[in-house]
């Protein structure tokens, strides 16, 4: 049996958890989130613990079975906690600025990016170079980080470019053969 897929989840309380045929929907004060059911995989709330069983040990089935857990778990955090992705930004002259529902880049372009922030993700800007990306679905965050640090991506020569905070770089040494540089 799948490790992961037989974890039982925890359900904090202010929780709702409403489970169908194909989805599960999880509600709370912070908002509302749907994880994904396959055909064969059951769901079952036994004394506020989310449990999943499959319906045979065929390849299919135990490839999902922990899948469906793990999103489950996900939209759980994601209603209860949240998710957040932090980006620093390393650069003479490179800075973010935040208006209304759009996040203004100056990363070194003519001109500044414009990025327009999606509905369900919150966008903080602490500083000029740190911006936090803030939201209830895992996969909506890390991608809207992810097309913020496309932007800019960290240059692998002087290192200057968008990147997660805390994530190590490697400096690449100058190219052979430049004189006087």
């Amino acid at each position: 049996m799948s490790r992961v897929g037989r974890k039982p989840i925890a359900v904090p309380e202010g929780v709702e958890v409403k489970i169908h045929a194909d989805r599960i929907e999880f509600k709370s004060s912070k908002g509302k989130l749907e994880s994904p059911m396959f055909p064969g995989i059951r769901a079952e709330l036994e004394d506020k613990k989310l449990v999943f069983t499959r319906k045979d040990d065929s390849k299919t089935l135990r490839t999902n079975h922990g899948l469906v857990r793990s999103l489950a778990n996900n939209a759980l955090l994601g209603v209860t906690v949240g998710f957040s992705k932090q980006l620093e930004i390393v650069g003479v002259g490179y800075r973010a600025k935040l208006d209304k529902d759009s996040l203004e880049l100056s990363v070194g372009y003519s001109k500044p990016v414009l990025y327009k922030i999606p509905a369900g993700i919150q966008v903080v800007v602490e500083k000029p170079t740190l911006i936090t990306v803030k939201g209830i679905d895992k996969q909506k965050v890390g991608q809207v980080a992810e097309e913020i640090k496309r932007f800019r991506r960290p240059d692998p020569y002087k290192l200057k470019g968008i990147r997660y905070a805390g994530e190590r770089l490697i400096k690449k040494e100058r190219k052979a053969g430049v004189a006087g540089a």
